[in-house]
């Protein structure tokens, strides 16, 4: 259930991050952008790539990088508040995002490291 919401909200993040990037590359900010595009859309590549792990290991270490990307997303996002590139809604609605998927992803990682130990 979680991995779905996850893949969910993590294209979401992708496709809103993407957008923004046009915006910025508009208003000719290209080093946050490029940044920021890159982080975003590897946190919804690692937890797709999670599914198909060759072990509980490989699943818990995709998710393990989705959550620094994920967190990477989001101060690439402050920075751009910062330096008023983005409104405060802006940050607000796209971290929201990225703040849920953390959430999430560290409830998985939990979880999925527990059951390791149980084997």
């Amino acid at each position: 259930m979680k991995e779905d919401k996850l893949s969910e909200l993590s294209m979401q993040l992708s496709v809103n991050v993407l957008r923004l990037t046009k915006e910025l590359r508009a208003k000719h900010e290209t080093v946050i952008s490029n940044q920021i595009g890159r982080s975003a859309t590897s946190v919804c590549a690692n937890i797709a790539e999670s599914k198909y792990g060759h072990s509980r290991a490989d699943f818990i270490a995709k998710l393990e990088i989705a959550l620094k990307e994920a967190n990477e997303t989001s101060k690439w996002l402050e920075m751009l508040l910062k330096s008023e590139y983005i409104d405060e809604a802006t940050y607000k609605a796209i971290d929201k995002t990225c703040s849920t998927i953390r959430i999430l992803l560290i409830a998985s990682i939990k979880t999925a490291k527990s059951k390791l130990k149980e084997k």
